[in-house]
């Protein structure tokens, strides 16, 4: 009995070391060779497990690692004010991974059933049901595609297979060769009859293929021209608990102010920035009972037009979270209300029954929440061009930029990540971020109240930034975008295409009416057929 105890704590414990060594491929650890062997671990386990409810354990278990580790940022909202709130915080990193989990072993459980045996069934099975397990994760319940398996390589050279198939081509480019390598496992181990030489070499192929073909299918960044505009990215390091607070608010405030007029930093010299930009909710102040704040703005910026995060209400008392553009002549030339809100943090679902128990919207300073704008809308910006405003959560979203009623020059994502702490949220944000310029084949300007406030180019990377913790400014050169993507033309469509073809390609023994009876017969993958 004891020996029995002993064993089942080490069949859920290890899945969860696993699935935590598989969350180093996510930023701030960025060791996207660490989710391979993660994942190729669960495949040789996956392999072993004698059902689908023993692969849908072990998927729930190797996801409970996983995302308790990917995810533990999200305590940090819940500290800002911890006599409030604080209680909340180990229920909000339990529920979520547990949550998060249960599309994985919904995953692993399809999986097992599907392709219980055969050569490359299987694999084909856990790398097509993970994925759609992911794709389903990133939009029911409004979604949350964060910390998705193809997030492990945004620090790898298969970034550039964003600008094909987005986040679940990724996910695929990892899950294929971690299959081929846990089958390896598996052989090494006893799990199978065959020997490793066949899945390593193929392993070996695909791994190589993730890393050296995607770039070069998709165009590279150009570099900025001459007369490209110049962008002042303004930092304030507000800190979170102190954002609101009625005399430090003041002292950030000015800092803004100082930092919007102050001589240029950019690599060309002392040059005039041609827009300056500052991050979310950075004016303490409603626009509504503060008629005289496009003008304060204007004069900070020396006349320079200025896009800047703040807060609004209309006459039917409704509050947006919203980037309004000043023009030169200190009038506001255009505003943007963020329309995809963050449950719990910026709207509070059942609000009137949640409302009685003293909860709130976390992040709305005014009124109980905030209500959404339209939609996604392109601002004409005079002198700089066509920029997509994305207002922090909605940078998580691909299909946001999608939706767009125009191809914009580029991204302006302006955000407050100071609620997501100083460890990992911040860096998986601006992990994000790059993907989306990837994906769209757009430079991001991304501007952070605590930071990461950054220049990315057009095919996803980092190249100017102001270091999270430090309040500055930093003046850079926009370059132009690429050629429209295939992604930015199709989305997710494909991936999701060849995850679907390849589960049914790994189920069509079961929907062959007259199954040979030696197919049924083997044990493990790689036996006799």
């Amino acid at each position: 009995m004891r020996e029995d105890r002993k064993a089942r704590w080490l069949n859920a414990l290890w899945p969860l070391a696993a699935g935590g060594l598989a969350a180093g491929g996510q930023a701030p650890v960025s060791l996207w060779p660490l989710p391979l062997i993660g994942f190729a671990l669960l495949f040789a386990a996956l392999l072993r497990a004698p059902s689908p409810k023993s692969a849908a354990r072990l998927g729930w278990c190797f996801g409970v690692g996983y995302f308790g580790a990917a995810l533990s940022w999200i305590v940090e909202p819940f500290l800002v004010d911890i006599a409030r709130h604080g209680w909340m915080a180990p229920f909000a990193l339990i529920l979520m991974a547990a949550g998060l989990a249960l599309f994985w072993g919904l995953a692993l459980g399809t999986a097992k059933w599907a392709a219980p045996v055969g050569r490359w069934r299987p694999a084909l099975a856990f790398a097509a049901t993970l994925t759609l397990a992911e794709a389903l994760r990133g939009v029911i319940f409004t979604g949350f595609p964060w910390a998705l398996i193809g997030h492990g390589l945004i620090s790898s050279p298969a970034l550039p297979l964003a600008a094909i198939g987005g986040a679940h081509a990724l996910s695929l480019a990892l899950l294929l060769p971690a299959a081929s390598l846990g089958m390896v496992i598996a052989s090494l181990t006893g799990a199978t009859r065959r020997g490793a030489l066949v899945p390593g070499l193929t392993g070996a192929v695909l791994l190589a293929a993730m890393l050296l073909l995607p770039a070069r299918f998709v165009a590279l960044a150009l570099p900025a021209g001459p007369d490209a505009p110049i962008i002042r990215l303004v930092q304030p390091n507000a800190a979170q608990r102190d954002k609101w607070d009625p005399e430090k608010s003041v002292m950030y405030f000015n800092r803004l102010l100082d930092y919007s007029g102050a001589p240029g930093n950019g690599p060309d010299g002392p040059a005039r920035p041609d827009l300056v930009v500052w991050p979310e909710t950075a004016v303490p102040y409603l626009l509504d009972t503060n008629p005289s704040l496009p003008q304060v703005l204007s004069e900070a910026s020396l006349g320079v037009p200025l896009a800047v995060g703040l807060q609004h209400s209309d006459p039917r008392r409704r509050y947006f979270n919203s980037l309004a553009v000043i023009g030169s002549d200190a009038r506001i030339a255009d505003i943007y209300d963020k329309h995809h809100l963050v449950p719990f943090g910026e709207y509070l679902p059942f609000d009137t029954l949640l409302g009685r128990f003293g909860l709130g919207a976390l992040a709305a300073q005014f009124g109980g929440g905030y209500t959404p704008g339209p939609g996604p809308q392109v601002l004409d910006i005079p002198g700089v061009g066509a920029a997509l405003p994305l207002i922090c959560y909605e940078a998580v979203f691909p299909e946001d930029i999608r939706d767009a009623p125009r191809r914009p020059d580029f991204l302006l994502q302006i955000t407050n990540d100071g609620w997501f702490g100083t460890f990992s949220g911040p860096y998986q944000h601006l992990a994000q971020a790059r993907l989306r310029a990837a994906e769209q084949g757009l430079p991001m300007i991304r501007v952070a109240n605590t930071g990461v406030s950054a220049l990315i180019a057009a095919d996803g990377k980092v190249l100017d930034s102001l270091p999270l913790g430090v309040d500055g400014y930093l003046d850079v050169v926009l370059p132009p975008p690429l050629a429209t993507t295939p992604y930015a033309r199709f989305g997710d469509l494909p991936a999701l295409l060849l995850a679907f073809v390849a589960f049914i390609f790994a189920i069509r023994a079961r929907l062959t009416r007259h199954t040979p009876a030696s197919h049924k017969a083997i044990d493990h993958i790689g036996g006799q057929s």
